[in-house]
């Protein structure tokens, strides 16, 4: 089977104590990992999506790149505008 192009997305999170994560997403399999920067949060990823790729059935690899993995949908918001107070 070949794999279509995987994608990344690395997003900065903060757990309940504040500290910061990165948090990566592989879209096409729905799978996601950690790191406490940006390229340790890829190559995380990178591990769990090749152990992923190790032990699941093809039948499995296969259904989770035609459903998408994740959902993703780009869309635009209607905010209604507020004024921010600022600190003096």
């Amino acid at each position: 089977m070949t794999l279509p192009p995987l994608t990344a997305v690395i997003c900065l999170e903060y757990d309940s104590a504040g500290s910061p994560a990165y948090v990566a997403h592989c879209l096409e399999l729905g799978i996601a990992s950690q790191g406490s920067n940006i390229e340790e949060a890829r190559q995380m990823l990178q591990e769990a999506v090749e152990g992923f790729l190790d032990v699941a059935s093809p039948a499995e690899i296969e259904r989770r790149i035609e459903e998408g993995g994740h959902a993703v949908a780009l869309m635009e918001l209607n905010l209604t505008p507020i004024q921010v107070p600022v600190a003096a």
